[in-house]
């Protein structure tokens, strides 16, 4: 593993990710994950052009520091409703799209 994470620092990481899909298990498993990885880049990307910090984003969808930070994280998965009250902290409109 570490041999593979020293190969990683002088690769790009959309050629690395592009020879791993070819691998059926981890393809269905990024599959999976895909979804909660969108919603929590989003989520950084918003927070980060906002100029906020988890604590003041938390405040204004009046919900924790921590919840913010496990969905950074993704370590859980945040129910429409909570989408909703962080897209309205943010001053924008939630939207949710089957493609």
């Amino acid at each position: 593993m570490v041999k593979k994470l020293y190969m990683i620092k002088n690769t790009n990481f959309d050629e690395l990710l592009q020879e791993e899909l070819k691998n059926p298990k981890f393809k269905k498993e990024w599959d999976r994950l895909e979804p909660a990885y969108q919603a929590q880049r989003a989520l950084i990307k918003s927070r980060i052009d906002a100029k906020m910090s988890q604590r003041q984003l938390a405040k204004k969808a009046r919900t924790t520091q921590a919840v913010i930070s496990r969905i950074e994280n993704m370590t859980v998965s945040p129910s429409i409703g909570l989408l909703q009250k962080i897209a309205e902290a943010f001053g924008k409109r939630l939207e949710i799209r089957f493609s």
